[in-house]
């Protein structure tokens, strides 16, 4: 593939084998294992992924930005639905600036190079696989956005705008970048050691968990953090959120696969069956634990699920689906409900407890969904142990790259302008206090 030349995924995964070795072709499904042709126009293809961007969008706004202010309280509302609107469109800019070309430019196996520069040698007939190239470009600039904006939910209520827009745009390229570049460009650290990672379980999920966890922490705790209650204002805009994010993740998942084809049905049903089963799962556990079942624990259970499904998504069969986004459900419940008590920090969304959390058992898990054993759809010869090594790997790293680059940015931001807003601000909330304006005038 030439510079700023972009396949379809099942020709990425093909360019993989010479490689990263033969076995990694023969343990993928048979979608995935089509040679690449001469790049031409398919329109079926185009119009999917032209809808898979714009779902991908309302899952950011509004979707996103309802499902965190519902969880928050009343003055803090819009200052949720301002950061996470603006985040979004400083992501677009910095993307189109530089971002598309240090990740998906073949350079290095940590960063692409600067060839494209504010789409530099892109036109509007570049063909991307089978799509036009600035369509590939818009439906990955929707995945720095999203990824982004989720880091938002752990600083939520106390971090001050100007710091988190300075945050966002040394995070973008000093974490995101790199790591999609990692992941999903020829060439790539990942990419090229055969990691499994569909729609985002590393470059998404770990990444903006993990940043999310660094970042309340170097904030701190919200004051009155287990001393008041701080009961989310709005469950019935948390509930629209999260069906906003499951019907958006479509987008996310079956837009993944780059093409109207076989990929995208595949990761269709496994994104409904593993997000239904999260649901009902994280609902259990809390009947099983004593408490009632309730809308949040089935908003956060469909998030898990959502989140866990993600670098499987064309990797499992629909029953390996259901049991990934169970245990992940499982999993991240407790880590809520028991871990994050005793050890104290206040990540006010729980992004990592989530996202992280269920982020890091997709991106482990999908070197077992993938398996025949497991009604996956890998070759006969696919091997779980070696596919597992190189899934915790690439899990491990991601973790390490995501903490040791948000610690930076947040590092910077915090001595360019600061991170947290004054107690008087907090206390009044960041409605008015930053922003000037009211969700609710009553």
């Amino acid at each position: 593939m030439t510079k700023g030349e972009h396949m379809t995924f099942a020709n990425k995964i093909a360019a993989t084998a010479g490689a990263a070795g033969l076995a990694l072709a023969a343990a993928l499904p048979a979608w995935a294992q089509e040679a690449a042709e001469t790049p031409t126009i398919d329109t079926g293809d185009t119009a999917w992924m032209l809808v898979s961007t714009v779902l991908v969008l309302a899952m950011i706004v509004p979707g996103l930005a309802l499902f965190y202010g519902g969880l928050l309280r009343t003055k803090n509302m819009l200052s949720m639905l301002t950061h996470v609107l603006a985040v979004t469109c400083v992501a677009m800019l910095v993307w189109v600036s530089w971002g598309y070309s240090i990740a998906f430019t073949e350079a290095g196996p940590f960063f692409g190079n600067l060839s494209n520069l504010f789409l530099k040698n892109v036109a509007a007939d570049s063909i991307s696989g089978t799509i036009p190239e600035y369509v590939f470009i818009s439906f990955q600039m929707t995945f720095a956005a999203i990824t982004c904006a989720l880091v938002v939910g752990s600083l939520a209520e106390r971090v001050k705008f100007t710091g988190l827009m300075i945050f966002a745009v040394i995070w973008l390229t000093i974490v995101y970048f790199p790591l999609a570049h990692m992941v999903w460009s020829a060439g790539g650290f990942f990419f090229e050691k055969g990691a499994l990672d569909f729609a985002g379980g590393t470059v998404v999920h770990i990444n903006a968990g993990v940043s999310g966890l660094v970042g309340c922490l170097i904030l701190g705790k919200r004051i009155g953090y287990l001393k008041e209650v701080l009961a989310p204002h709005s469950l019935t805009m948390t509930f629209i959120g999260t069906g906003l994010l499951w019907v958006g993740w479509f987008g996310f998942n079956a837009g993944s696969a780059l093409g109207a084809g076989s990929g995208a049905g595949l990761a269709m049903i496994n994104t409904l069956t593993a997000t239904a089963a999260a649901a009902i799962a994280w609902m259990v556990a809390e009947k099983i634990s004593g408490h009632k079942p309730s809308l949040l624990g089935g908003c956060s259970g469909v998030i898990a699920g959502l989140v866990a499904i993600t670098p499987a998504a064309g990797f499992a069969g629909p029953f390996g689906a259901i049991i990934l986004g169970a245990v992940a459900s499982i999993v991240a419940y407790l880590f809520v409900t028991v871990a994050k008590p005793k050890l104290g920090f206040d990540d006010t969304a729980d992004v990592f407890g989530i996202h992280g959390v269920a982020g890091i058992i997709g991106s482990i898990g999908v070197a077992f969904t993938n398996a025949p054993g497991f009604g996956g759809p890998g070759d006969a010869d696919y091997a779980i142990g070696a596919q597992l090594g190189t899934q915790l790997f690439a899990t491990g790293v991601a973790i390490l790259w995501a903490a040791v680059g948000s610690g930076i940015a947040f590092s910077i931001a915090k001595a360019l302008t600061g991170l947290r807003v004054s107690a008087e601000v907090e206390r009044e909330g960041l409605d008015l206090g930053e922003h000037g304006e009211r969700a609710y005038n009553y």
